[in-house]
């Protein structure tokens, strides 16, 4: 088991970005909202400085030590960088990528090659690539059109190849082949006509397969010899679907661990002996669900383990990984982790986010007890007023513990209480998914947003992950109203603290924040004074009719936790639940961003609710990227529609603002509706 992040939950999660005396003091609350003048008085931090390219990121070590890696901008596009461990400054760039960013790389286990993964526009087929160290030859691993490609399973002793999932022959479901990763051979494993996933051991036999129920949980089939039992030795229901799932193996192959929730509420790490099937708890949270574990990288057994509730919290069961967790919590500041280490286990790759100021990652030399700075993420925010995020526990009107984080303007918060000296403008910005959750740590739009005058609020609504499967269930059939009706109770917290006044919240949010944001209009359409949406889906009926097609083996718990179109009340409660058929209730100013491309949330989603607010003549502002998916990942493009977001939060909530200058006509930014309705837009344009 190597993997370092645990993860409950798969496709569902990808709809997809406690203080006490901030919590319960009395504090006094101004009459009215003002826009502190110290926070005006800070530096405007640029945009290009918050969401331009880092200026290193993804540090590793390859597995023998010989090599480090890292992305980086090579003619303004992130690349894979590569250097000797031993002198890291005679860097070269090993990818040649001249659009789209590369976002995700690793090594491969032999250490020979860097491999990576690329989409086409954002439309997230992505394939693999490699790149031989020694030859810098480039080969697509995985060259087939309208494909996707997922990696099922490493090995740490069979290192020049890997197991993979490919979806060319049906698009609904991946194949597992064996990829030779020195020859690009690949060979067919085993067809695929059903399952949702594969679980492999480290000789990359396929060991579990996993598909979906009519209940909407998961069915777990042993594979023995490269067949597949006609019976599920394992199930889950509904409930613990997002929170129950196989983890891996040990190397021997003899364990095998589960994150799991059967039985309890939050998800716990398990560990299963193969032989006997007895299973033993290796650790548990009564808040959290199980967020990561480190794993020996001989032996694949777990070593450390993690549980995020509020902040995250790391527990060693390993003597020596003890040692050097806590010799390196004793010189580092803020939040900490571990991102790669050697196959000796003598070096890791350290992250470390200091919370008020840009991240650096280092190098850890366990046996000579050293830590060498590899590189600060964005040296360009040393010294820029950054802001601490304050984590919060609010109560939802019927009594469930909403977590949630804060961040406000600086100098607004003289004592130093998490509450400002006076209201000020607040957005409350709303993670997607809604199978996922927001965390603590250094966070680019709340300290852009609190750099801007604005407190900055994201809440774990209900349907949220980590905090357990009821507080996920709690969420069940609720899109637009309990859900919603936490974020209500949030915001109105927020009134009631001092910390904002009513009329000056804006929502804002991508996916199913961006959802969120067309309910907070329609719905609540005296709540919010604007809204941000950035591809946010409209109507949810059309939503579920079209969704890329490897999600069609998950749509039994889509129905079951947002409504069954296939029957007169589903249907009736994805229409009344969709904020397109009450687009005419809207009266704030909206802003919608999209990208053309999008598998998951299609354009049409955006298009429609834009047509639908043409018709009854209501102002909107829509900008659309043609050569972007589900978010924008090109900075100049992102740069571009976070200059029109402030400039539209300006107009609205009078926050501070840079001008737009040339950062729209400088992307592929489209203003298909309303520039006039942003300041400086329609200038920018040249017109």
């Amino acid at each position: 088991m190597k993997q370092k992040t645990l993860l409950a939950g798969c496709a569902m999660a990808a709809l997809a970005m406690a203080v006490p005396n901030a919590a319960s003091a009395d504090h006094h609350k101004s009459d009215g909202v003002s826009m502190n003048h110290t926070a005006e008085a800070a530096p405007l931090i640029p945009r290009e400085n918050l969401f331009g390219n880092p200026t290193r990121t993804a540090g590793r070590i390859s597995p023998d030590g010989k090599w480090l890696s890292w992305l980086a901008p090579k003619d303004g596009v992130l690349n894979v960088w590569l250097a000797p461990a031993d002198d890291p400054s005679s860097a070269k760039a090993m990818t040649s990528a001249t659009d789209r960013p590369i976002r995700q790389y690793f090594w491969s286990p032999d250490s020979q090659s860097l491999l990576y993964i690329q989409d086409k526009g954002g439309d997230e087929n992505f394939l693999l690539y490699g790149i031989n160290i020694e030859s810098g030859e480039e080969t697509d691993l995985t060259p087939f059109e309208d494909t996707r490609v997922q990696v099922i399973g490493t090995s740490e002793t069979i290192r020049d190849k890997i197991l993979v999932g490919l979806n060319n022959r049906d698009a609904r479901f991946f194949d597992a082949h064996l990829l030779d990763l020195n020859t690009g051979e690949l060979t067919l494993v085993m067809e695929n006509n059903g399952f949702a996933g594969f679980l492999a051991d480290d000789n990359l036999d396929l060991r579990m397969a996993i598909r979906p129920n009519p209940s909407g949980g998961m069915d777990f089939f042993p594979i023995t010899d490269g067949e597949v039992a006609a019976e599920a030795t394992e199930s889950t229901g509904l409930a613990d679907s997002l929170t129950t799932q196989p983890a891996g193996f040990t190397t021997d192959g003899k364990t095998m661990y589960w994150i799991d929730s059967r039985g309890r509420n939050t998800a716990a790490l398990i560990a299963q002996d193969v032989a006997t099937g007895e299973k033993t708890v290796i650790a548990e949270n009564e808040k959290a669900d199980i967020g990561g574990a480190m794993a020996d990288p001989k032996t694949g057994e777990i070593e450390a383990y993690s549980f995020t509730y509020l902040t995250t919290e790391w527990t060693a069961i390993d003597p020596d990984v003890k040692a050097s967790l806590d010799w390196l919590g004793e010189r580092l500041e803020g939040e900490f982790g571990v991102q790669s280490r050697t196959e000796d286990d003598t070096k890791w790759v350290v992250w470390n986010d200091p919370l008020t100021a840009p991240s650096k990652t280092f190098i850890y030399d366990r046996s000579a007890g050293t830590l060498t700075e590899f590189y600060t993420t964005r040296p360009e925010l040393v010294g820029a007023p950054l802001q601490p995020m304050w984590p919060l526990e609010i109560t939802s009107r019927d009594g469930l513990t909403l977590p949630s984080y804060l961040t406000l303007p600086p100098g607004s918060d003289s004592d130093g209480d998490g509450v400002p000296d006076e209201a000020v403008p607040m957005v409350l910005l709303v993670h997607g998914g809604p199978w996922a959750r927001d965390g603590y740590g250094y966070n680019s739009y709340h300290q852009w947003l609190a750099n801007r005058g604005y407190a900055v609020m994201s809440v774990n609504f209900r349907g949220s992950t980590g905090f357990g499967k009821d507080f996920i269930s709690a969420g069940d059939l609720e899109w637009g109203e309990a859900m919603h009706d936490d974020l209500i109770d949030a915001v109105n917290w927020a009134i009631e603290k001092g910390i904002t006044g009513k009329d000056k919240v804006a929502i804002m949010g991508g996916s199913y924040g961006g959802y969120a944001t067309l309910a907070g209009l329609t719905f609540t359409p005296e709540t919010f004074a604007c809204g941000v949406d950035i591809v946010g889906p409209s109507n949810l009926e059309t939503l579920l009719a079209s969704i890329p097609p490897y999600w069609e083996p998950m749509i039994a718990q889509f129905h079951e936790r947002m409504g069954n179109p296939n029957t007169e009340e589903g249907l009736a409660l994805l229409k009344e639940r969709s904020p397109l058929y009450k687009a005419g209730e809207i009266t704030k100013p909206l802003l919608i961003g999209q990208g053309a491309n999008d598998p998951r949330v299609k354009q049409a989603e955006s298009d429609q609710i834009v047509d639908a607010m043409k018709q009854a003549n209501i102002p909107v502002t829509y900008v659309l990227f043609p050569d972007e998916g589900h978010g924008f990942a090109k900075p100049n493009n992102n740069i571009a529609f976070n200059a029109i977001t402030e400039n539209f939060l300006a107009t609205c909530l009078g926050g501070r603002s840079e001008p737009i200058g040339d950062t729209v006509s400088g992307s592929t930014a489209e203003i298909v509706e309303g520039a006039e309705h942003v300041q400086g837009l329609t200038d920018a344009l040249g017109g």
